[in-house]
């Protein structure tokens, strides 16, 4: 019997045993990269390749608005860095393309070794490219098939690798807003070329605009060249309005640039021009409900970041967009007394140019106070003395609350440097305090070393007393008050404030002046000590930008015949140069979270002190501020 329980007990451990090693096995293969399973290993650090297929063009409108959007946005917001390669299509833009094969092997041999990371097709020609040739081309790159009305994609053919960014043209949507615009309209001529793209598209627009047949005509100029279709558009009957379609090829074979031809047709035409593609607004166009170049840009680099981030493209679903709400040109509104009261509900006016008052308000505010000033001085000149004086201590107050708060302002910067001073003392007061009591206790306790311990706890207390001294003189507010002051000794205070500062940053902060020599000028000890303060801190951010090399700030003082010179130099990335002129203007800085206004006050300080501040590159590196005050006579 207990043989048979030994033989059973064998079998479950060797059966334990068995699925230990199935886990492990299992473990180490969930461990294995990606390249173990045939794909290739991607670096992090290495740019993702993104592969654009244009339509038409690079600088064709209107894909080429969309493709610039497309980028801008995938440049913002990728979190790797990314290799763009463009191509073009062309073949779109001939009556009689020629053969793809030539442009399908010239791909191959670009890619074969490396495929792209993911592919982009701007356009309806180039999606169709694409989707016909993506077996021997692209076969496991993910695809975005954008900037492409969806009636262009061949569903049928997408794959799990394919995600659609596409388009809705609405042509009775657009012609409706034409007739509310301008409710007299009774013909609208489109213009289009002669390419399979765009006799395409007249066949889907005369398939739409059946329901409108019986409330206005239309007139197609698909089957004209574009020398006559200026020649027509030059002479339109009255209630007639020209709708842009497409123009890159027209019927007589000549290719043409959209943004250019539309320009020459605007030139000439006699009638009111509409559109539904944003990138000609602000060019030649009314306006009207139009695809936003921005919404199509954001929802398109949304798809591409989802799917470089991992996510599968056919999981990636994009509604097809539809028009914007719509907008129109003021000028043009103008040019063809087109009233307000007829665009839709929620529309958008750009480009209205200012009235009399708006155009010319700052000439007629000046002759108005010309006037009143004229009018002001009979009286006002008897006022002048005393308003100039109020004027003067207000100025003055107003700096002295201003450099109060810049004050705060920088202290807050100390706090660490603050609590770290305090924190010495007081704790040095605190383990005197508790060996005294324990000595205390003690049946025969050593008086003497008593006596030395409430030394130290007294040396220490001064020492605390001496950081709140400084912390309180650096954040009073009192008004500007002229001393003789010792400027050694005022710089030497903020030192210490800033000393522990830069032992956290691991800067090398040194002080070189003359020590044979006192430097006594006349002004006010805070204010100065704000300037002092406001310098070194600035050079302590600068210097803590550099990675690698010599981290130091130096601080020296120097005599410089009747003025007293402080230098504050620094081993950081140095001042642009074009910012060297505007430096200690308001509101400049360079610090994300800076405001802007300690240079300013700074350099407000050394003025109201009749001394200047100058910043300037050092030759071997850094940036170095000087300050020069008149030493007291």
């Amino acid at each position: 019997m207990s043989g048979r329980k030994l033989i059973a007990s064998s079998k479950s451990r060797a059966a334990a045993i068995a699925l230990l090693c199935l886990g492990l096995a299992w473990l180490s293969a969930r461990a294995q990269p990606s390249h173990a399973a045939g794909q290739p290993e991607v670096n992090p650090r290495e740019p993702r390749r993104v592969l654009l297929l244009h339509s038409f063009g690079r600088d064709f409108l209107p894909w080429s608005e969309y493709a610039r959007s497309i980028k801008t946005n995938l440049e913002q917001r990728s979190p790797w860095p990314l290799d763009f390669q463009e191509h073009t299509l062309l073949t779109a833009r001939f009556t009689a393309p020629g053969p793809e094969r030539p442009f399908v092997e010239y791909l191959r041999s670009l890619y074969q070794g490396r495929p792209p990371d993911i592919v982009m097709s701007v356009g309806g020609p180039a999606a169709g490219f694409v989707q016909r040739h993506r077996a021997e081309l692209f076969p496991n790159a993910p695809m975005v098939l954008t900037t492409v009305e969806q009636r262009l994609i061949d569903r049928a053919s997408l794959t799990e690798k394919d995600t659609v960014v596409s388009v809705r043209h609405d042509f009775v949507s657009a012609f409706r807003n034409v007739l509310q615009v301008l409710p007299d309209t009774r013909t609208i001529a489109v213009v289009i070329g002669a390419s399979k793209l765009e006799q395409f598209w007249l066949e889907e627009v005369k398939k739409d605009v059946g329901a409108l047949e019986d409330r206005v005509s239309f007139v197609w100029y698909g089957d004209l060249s574009f020398d006559e279709i200026l020649n027509r558009a030059s002479a339109l009957p009255s209630q007639t309005v020209l709708f842009w379609g497409l123009m890159s090829v027209d019927a007589a074979g000549v290719i043409h640039d959209g943004e250019n031809a539309l320009h020459r047709l605007r030139s000439v035409a006699n009638a009111p021009i509409f559109c539904f593609e944003e990138s000609f607004f602000g060019r030649d166009i009314v306006g009207g409900p139009m695809h936003s170049i921005p919404e199509l840009g954001q929802k398109t680099a949304d798809a591409a970041l989802r799917i470089l981030g991992g996510e599968r493209p056919a999981d990636v679903k994009i509604e097809p967009i539809a028009y914007a709400a719509p907008k129109y040109d003021w000028r043009e509104m103008q040019r063809w007394g087109i009233s307000e009261s007829n665009l839709p509900q929620g529309s958008e006016v750009l480009f209205r140019e200012p009235g009399i008052w708006e155009k010319y308000r700052w000439q007629l505010a000046l002759i108005a106070a010309v006037i009143l000033i004229q009018t002001g001085l009979i009286s006002g000149l008897l006022h002048e003395r005393r308003g100039r004086r109020l004027a003067e201590v207000e100025s003055r107050q107003r700096l002295a609350e201003l450099a109060h708060v810049n004050r705060y302002s920088a202290v807050g910067e100390l706090t660490a440097s603050i609590a770290h001073e305090l924190n010495q003392p007081l704790g040095a007061i605190l383990t005197n305090t508790e060996t005294a009591e324990l000595m205390l206790k003690g049946s025969a306790p050593d008086l003497e070393e008593v006596r030395e311990i409430l030394a130290d706890i007294r040396r220490d207390d001064q020492r605390a007393s001496e950081v709140i001294r400084r912390l309180r003189s650096v954040l009073k507010k009192a008004p500007f008050e002229i001393q003789d002051i010792e400027l050694k000794e005022t710089v030497r205070e903020v030192m210490g404030f800033v000393g522990d500062v830069a032992s956290g940053r691991k800067i090398d902060l040194s002080f070189y002046g003359p020590a044979d020599t006192d430097l006594h000028v006349k002004g006010d000890p805070i204010q100065l000590q704000q300037v002092v303060l406001n310098l070194i801190l600035n050079a302590l951010d600068a210097t803590s930008e550099v990675e690698t090399g010599k981290r130091e700030v130096s601080v020296i003082m120097a005599r410089a015949g009747s003025f007293a010179e402080i230098r504050v130099g620094d081993t950081g990335p140095g001042i642009a140069v074009a910012d060297l002129k505007t430096i200690f203007d308001p509101f400049f800085t360079t610090k994300p979270e800076g405001m802007g206004m300690g240079l300013a006050i700074a350099r407000t300080i050394v003025e109201a002190h009749l001394g200047t501040i100058v910043a300037e590159n050092q030759p071997y590196g850094g940036a170095l501020f000087t300050v020069r005050l008149p030493l007291a006579s």
